[in-house]
């Protein structure tokens, strides 16, 4: 007998209408005091459908005792791997993921005094790593299967990337390339593209303006390139098939001070973040012939903007040199991002999803301390 019980109708009485749909008990009429939309509604009336019970939460899965400042995941000869840069280690950090004991663990490490990316990329079935340092030079090097270990196969041209500040590598009508973003006043980004021997210089794109981030987009089956700079609005380069190169088009907008460009699809509709160290970060979308102004998020101190999609829930994870880590969730009613949970990481400069198999993981270097590895779990709160 639950009369007079003032209940609320949430998910940790879900079990009690499942039940009362299958007992042949006799059970009194009971209400529901709360929440609003079931106040005085009898709990037998209820549906199991009314009550959305299952949520998701990222919970610290492995700490990794090192602070690093990218992170990129990549698989070879069907085996799962991160390449992360450890300026303060002095070395790019390769850890091999162990299907058994579902962990990241050491594999390899390339020198690299002042690395602040080191980016793979298989291509032919030969893995490449792409060095990039502040100091000393930026280098590329070539897993050498013989001998199972990397060697230094490159230099990248020291006079055009003085201050290399990320990395991108992609495919277009099947050659592959990579875009150095050179941040340096008296540098230029570069785009390298893959022949028989290596890489080689193909062109040098936006010189001297100190760029920060570089995103390679396919826009309506554009190849595009969005780089975003310390001196002006981001620009942004589409690719000409019979040029056979990067193209100027335009800026996105006019917001300047822009750390790091990323971008995300929502069925058919393009859209961009764009993080800002001081002031307030954008999401916006492409809107056929521009880019307009969707959402601001609060952002003093980010160098990290960066949307992940795991299954069909598309997050965006916002990073802070002041205070937490915000994770977005994209309400598709609302057309927007709304906030959904805090994580703890310190001064973080890269947010990587990475599918394990089983498990999702999001990792989370950290400038100023250990770097966090975060599993995504679904709950059902009833």
């Amino acid at each position: 007998d639950l009369r007079g019980n003032t209940l609320a109708c949430d998910c940790k009485i879900k079990w009690l209408v499942e039940w009362l749909e299958s007992t042949n008990t006799t059970v009194p009429a009971t209400f529901c005091s709360s929440p609003g939309q079931f106040e005085g509604q009898r709990i037998r009336d209820l549906a199991l459908s009314d009550f959305q019970c299952i949520t998701t939460d990222f919970v610290v899965h492995q700490v990794l005792p090192f602070q690093s400042v990218s992170a990129e995941p990549f698989t070879y000869a069907s085996d799962l791997y991160v390449a992360l840069a450890q300026p303060g280690a002095s070395s790019c950090a390769i850890l091999k993921w162990d299907y058994v004991e579902r962990k990241l663990r050491d594999f390899d490490r390339i020198p690299a005094h002042s690395a602040v990316h080191c980016k793979p990329i298989v291509a032919e079935n030969q893995l490449y790593v792409v060095v990039a340092q502040l100091f000393g030079g930026s280098y590329i090097y070539r897993w050498d299967t013989a001998v199972d270990k990397f060697i230094k196969i490159q230099d990248i041209d020291s006079q055009k990337t003085r201050k290399p500040n990320d990395i991108e590598a992609f495919q277009i009508e099947g050659d592959w390339y990579f875009v150095i973003a050179d941040s340096s006043k008296a540098g230029s980004t570069s785009l390298y593209r893959l022949n028989q021997n290596g890489f080689y210089s193909h062109q040098a794109l936006h010189a001297w303006h100190r760029d920060t981030d570089v995103e390679y987009v396919e826009n309506d089956g554009k190849p595009q390139l969005i780089i975003s700079s310390s001196s002006q609005a981001p620009v942004i380069y589409q690719w000409s098939k019979a040029q056979r190169q990067f193209v100027s088009q335009g800026e996105v907008g006019e917001m300047l001070d822009v750390q790091m460009v990323k971008h995300f699809k929502v069925k058919r509709d393009q859209f961009l973040c764009l993080s800002r160290y001081i002031g307030d970060s954008k999401v916006v979308r492409w809107e056929g012939q521009r880019f307009i102004e969707l959402q601001t998020l609060p952002s003093r101190g980010s160098m990290v903007m960066q949307p992940f999609l795991v299954e069909q829930r598309q997050y965006l994870a916002l990073g802070s040199d002041f205070s937490f880590t915000h994770i977005y969730l994209w309400e598709k009613e609302k057309q927007k991002f709304i906030k959904f949970q805090e994580l703890s990481v310190q001064a973080p400069r890269a947010f990587r999803y990475v599918p394990a198999a089983d498990v999702q993981l999001l990792l989370a270097p950290s400038f100023k301390a250990n770097t966090l590895v975060y599993r995504h779990v679904v709950v059902d709160l009833s």
